[in-house]
């Protein structure tokens, strides 16, 4: 006799733990001595750790003692990037761009893109990352690492208009062939540079794209101060006014950065017919010493998500997420002058829920609930660090690291279990890359990709 589905074992049951959860309001709690079941890459249940009590599974994790949050999303990197980790250190971002790292991009290969691919998931994976929102060259390299490794990402061909429309062209021709890849957890996006390397008419074309083939946009906007200035100043508009303009407002769009938003862009923001929403990186901007930061309570009072990014390792050094959930919350006290903005549950949610519609999947991630895909990682917080445990959100956010996950599940197959990576072999990529460094790092020919000047 074939076993209904409640009877057959499950794929996988996490038992023991402390679940955070979402309620219908959009706040989060945690539920004490819980379980999730698991089948077919879905949550089919959250329950109490007895009602699974000898239920079967093809696998059974005990995850006593620790906390399961839903995966977190590396909402705007430059994954490859980390190849570049500490190559071009204290200069301001035009010195950086242009004598640094555009002259070195001009060397890269597919094989290095690859290789760096590898690395940074390895990072990401460790660091409970279970998704992250790329926007680089020769993604075909990236895709197929995705492929292989077994995490999730949202990917795009980036693309200047000095490459003339086979740039435009490209990115739209990876984002169709590679939409749906990896079983399901490759989306794509039309990848336009930014405003200041994009002219109008290619923005223009890419709004039309989008509209076309039912594609999202990510790109950079209004990165700094610097620039929406200096857009003002020789065009009469600000970044965002640019992207309404072209039409890329009418699309369903994820803006990069935005520390330069500027108030006269919220209404353009808040009416904007597509789905728009924002990225911040709170640790590239300490480092460039930009003056403001992205502006999360304006935005969320006009109704945008925020989702929590690194951007890439050559500007952040890092691909921690964990990190960027803390300074965000630790920047807006600041920059607002208010404790109570953002609270550690404030946070949380954005580092969860909102960084998944962030780019698009709000509907499938960013929750642990009946439905929703389990992408799951496993908190441990028995560290002296974390201890005692007061305000369990409050630990979360400001006193866990990236190091304290244990255990990280996409799609329901486990990743990495009790910090070891079951789906990279990180030594042998560190070996390879390193050795084609000295042809990457070369800047004797004196080129570069393109020219930075806002």
């Amino acid at each position: 006799m074939t076993p209904s589905p409640a009877e057959a074992p499950a794929d996988l049951v996490i038992t023991g733990c402390t679940v955070l959860l979402h309620d219908d309001q959009e706040r989060i709690g945690f539920e004490e001595d819980a379980a999730i079941v698991v089948r077919g890459g879905v949550v089919e249940a959250v329950t109490t750790a007895d009602a699974v009590r000898g239920r079967p599974a093809v696998e059974l994790l005990d995850a006593s003692g620790q906390v399961a949050l839903p995966g977190l999303v590396n909402c705007h990197t430059h994954a490859p990037m980390v190849a570049l980790r500490g190559v071009a250190e204290d200069l301001p971002t035009e010195e950086w761009f242009n004598d640094v790292v555009w002259p070195v991009e001009s060397n890269l290969t597919e094989k290095d893109v690859e290789l760096g691919a590898w690395l940074a998931c390895a990072e990401m994976i460790r660091g409970g990352v279970t998704c992250f929102a790329d926007h680089y060259f020769s993604m075909d390299a990236v895709a197929a690492v995705v492929g292989e490794c077994g995490i999730r990402a949202h990917l795009g061909e980036a693309y200047f208009s000095s490459q003339g429309p086979q740039g435009r062209e490209k990115s739209l021709e990876f984002a169709l062939r590679h939409r749906g890849g990896a079983d399901g957890r490759i989306t794509t996006t039309l990848a336009p540079h930014a405003p200041y390397t994009v002219d109008d008419a290619d923005l223009a074309a890419t709004a039309e794209l989008a509209a076309e083939h039912g594609l999202p946009v990510h790109l950079h906007a209004a990165e700094n101060r610097d620039q929406a200035e200096t857009s003002l100043a020789r065009h009469g508009v600000t970044p965002i006014e640019v992207l309404r303009r072209t039409g890329i407002l009418d699309v369903d769009v994820l803006i990069a950065h935005g520390t330069g938003i500027l108030d006269r862009d919220l209404p353009a923001l808040r009416d904007a017919s597509g789905r728009t929403t924002v990225a911040t990186a709170p640790r590239g901007y300490l480092k460039f010493a930009w003056p403001t930061t992205t502006p999360v309570r304006a935005l969320h009072d006009i109704g945008i998500p925020v989702g929590l990014a690194t951007d890439g390792a050559a500007s952040n050094n890092s691909l921690d997420v964990w990190e960027s959930m803390a300074l965000t919350a630790l920047l807006q006290k600041s920059t607002t002058g208010d404790p109570r903005w953002l609270t550690s549950r404030q946070a949380l949610h954005h580092a969860t829920l909102q960084s998944a519609r962030a780019i698009g999947l709000g509907d499938t991630l960013g929750t642990l609930a009946p439905g929703r895909r389990a992408d799951i990682i496993l908190i441990d917080l028995t560290g002296p660090h974390t201890q005692p445990v007061h305000d369990l959100a409050a630990t979360l956010v400001h006193s866990a690291r990236s190091s304290d996950v244990r255990t990280t599940i996409v799609d329901g197959r486990i990743l990495m279990r009790d910090r070891e990576l079951l789906t990279i072999d990180v030594p042998a990529v560190v070996r390879e890359l390193g050795e084609r460094l000295p042809a990457l790092l070369d800047r004797s020919h004196g080129g570069k990709i393109q020219e930075y000047d806002t």
